[in-house]
């Protein structure tokens, strides 16, 4: 098997695109920043403040000149948002004046876009051009630029790393938001799990109450392993995904290292930290007089994979050594 960190080599050429537009517009100097004034955010997303990325997104902030209670005030009404509150809340935020809006999420960013074509937004999301919601990752064009997690591609790359933990498997399942994955994706997925002879089923989720019900009829269905692809959904009920699959026995794979420092099995992907850390670095770039239209959607460079080893005895999974090998983090 491959390393994993070759694994995210497909999207190469796509990241170099964005690096190399990245160099056409270098950030403004720190004397753009307005002595005195105070900057104003808003923020819509269906996640909570207290997820990794936010903690990254806070803490890089501070580092780079920009904190609360000084220079900075976060306007926190779209925290933990519904997907039906998006719209309203977006108009509430464009009249309420904020410099920026950071945004989580396929339709965090498009009730912005509809909400304003003036005030700079900032999101992170699983595709950004595979949603359409930019012209492309070195130009995007228009008020929005961000951070695209490349969970398309490394859905699949998760999917092949869980066929590798569990070793003789014949029938697997994904947990889908049908909001997030595409159908096109998950017959990629299908697709590929049948050319090694596995059965894939698909199991969709409507909400955060949706998923223990989903997570046990992937069990039902005599998966043997379960690939809960990236979408915000799972981030908001990961507890939820990590709690039953243990008690049910059923190895997962999670789309950050947080999940798997958390309690669940393995995950493969960028740390939510850091993707916030990225996010700020744009947002301080915009508030000192960058334009979104001219800054490159970025994209996660480190993809990690964790295992838990605890988690691992827990369902009496002999982790393969090959694995312990690759693994990024080990975690007793």
């Amino acid at each position: 098997m491959a390393k994993p960190n070759q694994f995210a080599t497909g999207v190469t050429r796509r990241r170099i695109l964005a690096q190399a537009g990245a160099l056409a517009f270098a950030p403004l100097p720190a004397s753009a920043q307005e002595t005195g004034r105070t900057y104003r955010i808003g923020v819509l997303t269906p996640s909570s403040r207290a997820q990794p990325n936010y903690d990254g997104l806070f803490d890089e902030l501070r580092t780079l000149g920009f904190a609360e209670g000084k220079n900075l005030v976060v306007d926190e009404r779209g925290f933990s948002g519904r997907f039906s509150q998006f719209p309203e809340l977006a108009v509430e935020l464009v009249k309420a004046k904020v410099d920026v809006i950071l945004c989580g999420g396929d339709a965090a960013i498009r009730g912005a876009q509809q909400a304003t074509a003036t005030i700079p937004i900032i999101g992170v999301t699983d595709d950004f051009m595979g949603a359409g919601l930019i012209k492309s990752l070195a130009r995007p064009g228009a008020n929005t630029t961000g951070i695209s997690m490349l969970s398309s591609e490394l859905d699949g790359k998760r999917q092949e790393v869980l066929i590798d933990l569990v070793p003789g498997l014949r029938c697997m399942a994904a947990l889908v938001d049908p909001k997030t994955t595409l159908p096109r994706q998950i017959q990629i997925l299908q697709d590929a799990a049948r050319s090694r002879r596995i059965d894939l089923s698909i199991h969709d989720v409507a909400g955060p109450n949706d998923v223990a019900r989903a997570v046990a009829e992937a069990k039902a269905s005599g998966a043997e392993a379960l690939n809960v692809l990236a979408s915000p959904l799972f981030n908001i009920a990961r507890h939820t995904v990590i709690e039953q699959t243990i008690a049910l026995r059923l190895p997962a794979m999670h789309h950050t290292p947080e999940m798997a420092a958390e309690g669940g099995l393995a995950a493969y992907g960028p740390r939510f930290s850091e993707v916030g850390r990225m996010q700020a670095r744009l947002l301080v770039k915009v508030l000192r007089g960058a334009k979104p239209a001219e800054l490159p959607v970025e994209q996660p460079i480190k993809i990690e994979l964790a295992i838990n080893l605890k988690t691992a005895r827990a369902m009496n999974l002999e982790v393969p050594a090959t694995l312990l090998a690759l693994a990024d983090q080990l975690i007793e």
